[in-house]
């Protein structure tokens, strides 16, 4: 089976290369940027800027190939590549919440953004927490992993 996406838009972010770009949009410093979303999409923007938040569907268009077990953020230990948000996966598709500030015609402006300049953009979703957030979820190794960077000032909670 054969499954094929056209963008629907494009990032325009400070980030030019993977080095230096953060690794989540909690991590992004405020960083700001945009979409530039395809004129023949701009009817679909109507209602969105009620939301303060976005969720974007991306192809990660710099990352090439992937490995099963990867070493994670936040850990020193390999984990199995799907109980991680490694980008280098078997269909580079990232996720990214973002917020949104603004939308001039097609171009919606956005901050903590953790994704490249050229960073194709399959979706985009408003960020809805009744639907989104989850009671009594568990983060596996992330938890441990979590406190010990804590501990040594390697996490810091942006939020």
């Amino acid at each position: 089976m054969k499954i094929e996406y056209s963008p629907i838009g494009i990032i325009h972010s400070p980030f030019l290369q993977q080095a230096g770009t953060p690794v989540q949009p909690s991590r992004a410093n405020n960083a700001e940027g945009h979409i530039e979303l395809l004129p023949q999409f701009l009817e679909g923007l109507e209602d969105l800027q009620g939301f303060s938040h976005i969720v974007l569907l991306c192809h990660l268009h710099q990352c090439n190939g992937f490995q099963m077990k990867v070493t994670p953020y936040l850990d020193d230990n390999q984990r199995g590549l799907f109980a991680t948000r490694s980008p280098r996966r078997p269909n580079p598709i990232g996720l990214s919440v973002v917020e949104l500030l603004s939308i001039d015609n097609n171009i919606l402006h956005i901050r903590n953004l953790d994704l490249l300049d050229g960073t194709p953009v399959l979706d985009i979703k408003p960020y809805v927490g009744e639907f989104d957030q989850r009671a009594g979820a568990r983060f596996g190794w992330f938890e441990n992993a979590k406190k010990i960077a804590t501990a040594d000032n390697r996490f810091c909670n942006n939020n």
